[in-house]
């Protein structure tokens, strides 16, 4: 029961944010006028999502995060990081191994949010 159900994602720009995660990712969004905000529905595999206009500063680079940071699972993290660097993400934190689980890392979006990917290596260490 407590599993991760929705998730959203807060952004400057949420039309480049939504650019950047529709291109990475291949994630899939559409406006919804029934919510009183400019609002974009995610469908992001079998995760549903949101994204809207950030309604606050975001805290500068460098001083962490102030939300809940997700990863993503991928099948190909130098691939995909690689991709994320050239739709103009950065990279926060390079790869790392958690050994006998996964490579992890994390980066920085368009809008300056925070996300990791993982791909799963039972050998990485």
């Amino acid at each position: 029961m407590n599993e991760v159900a929705y998730f959203e994602i807060q952004a400057d720009d949420p039309k480049r944010a939504a650019d950047f995660y529709k291109k990475l990712f291949g994630w899939q969004f559409k406006k919804d006028p029934a919510v009183p905000i400019e609002y974009w529905r995610i469908t992001a595999g079998s995760q549903m999502g949101g994204l809207l206009k950030r309604p606050v500063q975001a805290p500068p680079l460098g001083f962490g995060t102030n939300a809940f940071v997700s990863s993503i699972m991928v099948e190909d993290f130098d691939k995909t990081a690689s991709k994320i660097k050239s739709l103009g993400g950065k990279v926060a934190l390079e790869k790392f191994a958690v050994p006998g689980k996964c490579w992890q890392g994390y980066f920085i979006d368009t809008e300056g949010n925070t996300f990791g990917i993982f791909q799963v290596d039972e050998n990485a260490k």
